[in-house]
């Protein structure tokens, strides 16, 4: 029998909230983190508004030898692991030298630490600049300082697949765990792109958001929709099998990732259809389920208007016509590219765990041609045992996932 993989940590740092409890107090509130960027001066820029994580003092939540060797966004992984580990209970230095695991995802790198060490090159020479650029921009770098911090000698890898990494991470760790190469995983996935050598790499794609009214920036299947703004921040969850879990006396199983699929999109011009669709059967299929066993999607959300209609239109060619809800949770956080699907796989959990699906944020008006029935106007209380969590990444990455209560 295949091993059940169940999720028994969460670690989350977010625009709207640090650490879990935090963040999804927030979220169910529909407290916003969507604002005017505030770390610098963004008014040369066309993007002014950005999902930034306020009050994150690093040295509060990273040992102090680490702090001048990190980027902000490994910053970020240090302290949501820390929290996953203590929320699941588990004490990793008990555990057999490569039994424990860390596999991430990154979109964006260190932006902000290769901008201060570049400035230096140009500013005052070579021989200022850090010995350790030479990995905090690296796209792996919260990988290996996460496996350094906790001594998780055990297979280990990054994902780069953009916001669909951060679902590609988890179903990588889930293979690992089923495959018997890891007892514990740490998994999940974090950035940090609000920097200006950062906001200044992710303008030319094309479809931020230049609105600066933070209510008005970011409107995902409204017909008022103008593109998405950035953010920053995401989450580390503990996987572990369901038995060991239980074997070890686990505090919490949170609901087990029970299905995973991904797909990509044809090159534009071709005449085929987008493959969504066949990644959310694919996801289904894997877990043993049928459209109408899913209580919840977590959808994507791109705000631009021509990816929200192909959304809306594999959510509709799935489900049926306004076949399930569809909660959009990252309108309070801005779209954080590697951490926005952790963020929305512990949205996922928790909802199964209150029995409530948190409501849209700033969402006023979805065109009738969607059929989508989205959780705007307050959160809506409805018993949750299956939720799908879907992903895409820029260039024709897509990733669902399917997260099932034990």
């Amino acid at each position: 029998m295949t091993a059940r993989i169940v999720v028994t940590g969460l670690g989350v740092v977010a625009p709207n909230g640090l650490g879990t409890d935090d963040h999804w107090k927030a979220t169910l509130a529909t407290r916003s983190g969507v604002r005017a960027i505030s770390r610098f001066d963004a008014s040369p820029y066309p993007v002014r508004v950005a999902g930034e994580v306020p009050e994150f003092t690093p040295s509060e939540h990273v040992p102090g030898r680490l702090v001048p060797q990190t980027d902000r966004t490994t910053q970020f992984a240090l302290a949501a692991a820390q929290w996953a580990i203590e929320d699941a209970g588990v004490d990793l230095a008990e555990l057999g030298p490569f039994d424990a695991g860390v596999i991430t995802a990154a979109g964006c790198g260190g932006f902000e630490f290769g901008q201060r060490e570049l400035q230096k090159l140009w500013s005052e020479g070579p021989q200022r600049v850090s010995a350790y650029q030479s990995f905090a921009w690296f796209y792996a770098v919260n990988t290996g300082q996460l496996s350094i911090r906790h001594g998780a000698r055990g297979a280990g890898s990054v994902v780069v697949s953009e916001q669909a990494g951060g679902l590609d991470a988890l179903a990588s760790a889930r293979r690992r765990l089923r495959g018997g190469d890891l007892t514990v995983a740490l998994t999940g996935g974090l950035d940090a792109p609000l920097s200006p050598w950062g906001l200044t790499a992710q303008i030319p794609v094309g479809l931020l958001s230049t609105r600066q009214d933070p209510q008005r920036a970011y409107l995902p299947f409204d017909a008022d929709a103008c593109g998405y703004v950035p953010g920053e921040g995401g989450g580390v969850l503990v996987l572990e099998e369901l038995e060991a879990a239980r074997g070890r006396g686990a505090p919490v199983v949170y609901g087990e990732i029970a299905g995973y699929a991904a797909t990509f999109d044809p090159r534009p011009g071709s005449g085929r259809p987008p493959a969504l669709a066949r990644a959310i059967h694919g996801a289904l299929a894997d877990a043993g389920l049928r459209p109408a066993d899913v209580d919840v999607v977590f959808a994507d959300a791109s705000g631009v208007p021509d990816q929200d209609a192909a959304e809306a239109a594999a959510i509709r060619d799935v489900f049926g016509p306004r076949g399930v809800p569809v909660a959009v949770p990252k309108t309070m956080t801005g779209r954080l590219y590697a951490g926005g699907a952790p963020l929305d796989v512990v949205a996922a959990l928790l909802s199964m765990r209150d029995s409530v699906v948190p409501a849209a944020a700033h969402i006023q008006d979805i065109p009738d041609a969607y059929e989508l029935d989205a959780v705007v106007d307050g959160p809506r209380e409805l018993p949750v045992r299956t939720a799908l969590v879907v992903a895409r990444g820029h260039g024709g990455f897509n990733s669902a996932l399917v997260v099932r209560a034990v």
